[in-house]
């Protein structure tokens, strides 16, 4: 509710307020970004330690000042508007050479410092980019890092994170990505289920018997193998199917039949004998991992720091 001010504060700005002189520019291009990457004039305020009416008198003479207006705004939401996504772009562009070439300067830097933002597929993330951001905030004291753990396929430039870990074939992008390993599709079940229908000699044997999936990493209940450099569909079908590879997993351990999973979510239920890996011959090709970023043009020295950092340890954890 604390956003509705604006509709008010905005009738009260008047003709002189509006004018912003160049020195002040650039804050108000960093208001607009927090704003832009927050969705709320609120949260800006506190992100950059200011009052509320300042941040919106600020916008209103920088939409004033462009002539635009960057924002929709609703008693409940607040949007970029096609100005403003255009506008946001070159802000981040501008802002980021301007650290950069302080950074340059300050010849007594000697490590970097400063918010990062970084996403993850929420088990991966969990596993094993946690720990490498907890050794990488530990060796490096000025460094703070938010790390946003989602399953899904994240827009860093129009959401405001500096660096991705992605699994999967990488589409046609503007993003730099850096190749740190490879991740099996895997066929497990627990030893108590194997011994109860069977182990799988063949990938077709799985039609016939309870399978455990989770929706997202196959199409539908089809599970894909190679023969021999053949393509095989097998159309499986089960008791349990869920959205999270972790349930699903747990379902598969305390034996409810075959599942399909990818190697590092399974490799603890492994190690524990929780599961058995079956049908490896006819396992599909690996799925390569990628830390990726926005252009070179634009990577801070922070982000440089821990691409390279995260670089080298996902590397020797996937034995790249």
């Amino acid at each position: 509710m604390a956003d509705n001010i604006w509709s008010a504060m905005h009738l009260t700005v008047s003709r002189d307020e509006v004018v912003l002189p160049r020195m002040d520019k650039l804050h108000a291009m960093t208001t607009f970004v927090q704003i832009a990457e927050r969705g709320s004039l609120t949260q800006a305020a506190e992100a950059l330690g200011t009052s509320l009416p300042s941040v919106v008198r600020t916008l209103a003479a920088l939409e004033k000042l462009l002539g635009a207006r960057l924002f929709n705004r609703t008693t409940r939401r607040i949007a970029l508007t096609e100005e403003g996504r255009l506008y946001l772009e070159q802000c981040r562009r501008i802002l980021t050479d301007i650290e950069e070439a302080e950074s340059a300067l300050t010849a007594n830097q000697k490590e970097p410092s400063g918010n990062l933002n970084v996403t993850a597929p929420a088990l991966f993330g969990q596993m094993h980019v946690t720990p490498v951001i907890a050794e990488f905030v530990g060796r490096f004291k000025l460094m703070h890092v938010e790390l946003l753990l989602l399953d899904r396929i994240v827009n860093l430039v129009e959401e405001g994170i500096d660096v991705g870990i992605r699994i999967g074939h990488l589409g046609d992008s503007s993003l730099i990505a850096v190749p740190v390993g490879h991740i099996r599709r895997v066929v497990c079940a627990s030893p108590k289920y194997l011994k109860r229908a069977g182990v799988a000699a063949r990938p077709g044997d799985l039609a016939a018997v309870e399978c455990v999936r989770v929706t997202g990493l196959t199409p539908g209940a089809t599970w894909n193998f190679y023969d021999k450099g053949q393509k095989r569909s097998v159309q499986v079908k089960g008791p349990f199917v869920s959205n999270q590879a972790a349930a699903a997993i747990e379902a598969c351990a305390r034996g409810l039949g075959y599942g399909m999973f990818l190697s590092y979510q399974v490799q603890p239920f492994l190690e524990q004998r929780r599961l058995q890996l079956v049908l490896e011959r006819y396992e599909p090709a690996p799925i390569p991992v990628h830390i990726v970023y926005p252009h070179a043009k634009l990577l801070s020295a922070r982000v440089r720091s821990f691409v390279d950092y995260a670089t080298g340890m996902l590397r020797q954890i996937l034995k790249a």
